[in-house]
């Protein structure tokens, strides 16, 4: 079914990463840096798909609130929240500090994913992956969250390549754009892709100061059909592969976005 056009690791300086990234990957030209969310929705990918490295931050607070460990899937037709349970701990703990509640019911969730989408096109196809990421008996929630965003990328045809933040050798004590100008700076950045969500956080004139080209990714609406009920938009990657084929997400993947 095609879619429709609407609208714990370790520390800088070593060779390797739990998940196996490389610590001085190849210098890039189109770097996006973002943090880790649980199966993102569909314009994180088409980010890393738009880009020749991808750095994921492990060194960044966990954000209580956001995005980081939960996410929305169809259910009954309506958007529903599924969410990762975490160790209580400090809320200034940074991601790669946080661990996953022992206690978390991974077939609980599971049912529930596939209660909601066992009758979708490409259930037979997607569901798998979704059990492999769900199901992956990891403790730490970057090394869970990192997973699962390489898991989807296979699934995908994404071979962009990922780098985790705290393995480069820059100065970790810096924030926000400053933090984010000498990771470009030191990975050979030309072009720097945000989030459109971003747009407000960062000054174009700072990066052309530095040599490096500022660009926002923003998705284009996009629909497909649900169940034939009214479509729920932006959901998680997993509603977006439950009901269209991996050859047409990556379509999607590479054309429904612009970069302003």
């Amino acid at each position: 079914m095609t879619l429709l056009p609407t609208d714990g690791p370790s520390t800088s300086g070593s060779t390797a990463h739990a998940g196996g990234e490389i610590a001085r990957p190849p210098l890039a030209r189109a770097v996006a840096i973002m943090q880790p969310y649980f199966c993102p929705y569909v314009g994180y990918f088409q980010l890393m798909s738009a880009v020749d490295l991808f750095v994921v931050y492990d060194n960044i607070e966990y954000t209580k609130k956001g995005w980081i460990n939960r996410n929305r899937i169809l259910q009954g037709g309506r958007d529903a929240i599924i969410s990762i349970p975490l160790k209580r701990d400090s809320d200034f703990l940074h991601v790669r500090d946080r661990v996953l509640a022992t206690d978390f019911d991974r077939t609980k969730l599971l049912n529930r994913i596939r209660e909601s989408y066992r009758r979708a096109p490409f259930f037979s196809q997607a569901f798998p992956v979704v059990e492999e990421i769900v199901g992956k008996q990891e403790p730490n929630l970057f090394g869970y969250l990192l997973h699962s965003l390489r898991r989807i990328c296979e699934y995908l045809g994404i071979d962009t390549p990922i780098a985790v933040s705290s393995s480069l050798p820059v100065d970790h004590g810096l924030r926000g754009q400053e933090k984010v100008l000498a990771l470009c700076r030191h990975l050979g950045a030309s072009l720097y892709v945000n989030a459109i969500g971003g747009v407000e956080l960062y000054s174009r004139e700072a990066f052309l100061d530095r040599g490096i080209e500022l660009k926002f990714l923003r998705p284009r609406p996009f629909e497909y059909r649900q169940f034939g009920e009214s479509f729920v938009p932006w959901l998680s990657i997993v509603d977006v592969m439950m009901f269209n084929s991996a050859a047409d997400v990556r379509r999607v993947l590479r054309s429904q976005y612009d970069l302003v």
